[in-house]
This record gives structure tokens, sequence and C-alpha cells, in this order.
């Protein structure tokens, strides 16, 4: 099921595939924690809280897809395969490319307004992705 789209995906040269590593998963998850912690902090502004929580999402769509055994060619790569590497629907993975879509706006084309909204749904999306990637369990555990 999920091979066959994202072997696609190799075909055209968006992923590539390589032996995932434990350790990298491992650190991708700690990493992405400790993120989402930090975006919660209501003190910081809204543009830190979303960087924080995008940077969040992104490692943990990395972590699921390096648990598969794929490596991204792009950053949205990880976005796109999430239908794929995780049980998220097509809309919590909307909320997701919609997020990178604005972080490229604001990182390329300046300054674009964040709101509370916006961080929320993120937050919320965001979470369901840690339990689906920790459902994943150690590579050990994975079934060919």
């Amino acid at each position: 099921m999920a091979s066959s789209n994202l072997d696609n995906l190799v075909k055209i040269g968006h992923l590539k595939l390589e032996t995932p590593a434990q350790s990298e998963i491992d650190g991708l998850m700690n990493g992405a924690r400790a993120r989402m912690k930090d975006a919660d902090h209501t003190v910081l502004s809204l543009e830190s809280r979303f960087d924080l929580c995008y940077g969040a999402a992104h490692s943990l769509s990395l972590a699921a897809l390096r648990w598969h055994g794929y490596r991204p060619d792009n950053r949205y790569a990880v976005f796109q395969s999430l239908v794929h590497t995780t049980q998220l629907t097509s809309a919590q993975v909307r909320v997701l490319s919609d997020a990178h879509s604005r972080r490229n706006r604001i990182a390329y084309e300046g300054a674009e307004e964040v709101s509370q909204t916006l961080i929320d749904s993120m937050m919320k999306v965001t979470k369901e992705l840690l339990l689906q990637v920790e459902k994943l369990g150690p590579i050990t555990a994975k079934k060919s």
C-alpha cells in the first residue's frame, strides 16, 4: 500500500530510498517534542510559536517517512507523503501543507500575519501526528 505510492514519488525524484536509522528517528521525535512544548508558551510571539510548531510537524513528518525507508528531496515531500506514512486524514494533512506554504511566503516574500487560530489548528494536527509516529514503534518492529 504505502510503499507503491511512495515508490512512485521515488520514480519522479521527490523521494530517495534509504535505510532508516533509529537514532535519526529518535532525534527527530525528541526535537519535535521540545518544539511542541515551546510552541505552547503563550509569552512567545505568534510568529515564534508558528515557527516552532511548523518545525515540530516537519520533524515528525520526516520521522514517519524515514521509518518507512525514504528520504525526501525537498521539504514539501514530507507533508505530501503523510497520507502514505501515517493515518492522518487528508484534511489534517492539508493543515500542515497550508502551514508549509505559509512558512514559505513568510520566509521568501516577507511578513504575513499569523493567527492564534492557525497555531491552534497546527498544534492539534501535530499532536495527532506525534501519536501516529509513536504508534509506528521502533524500526526493529517494522513489518515489511
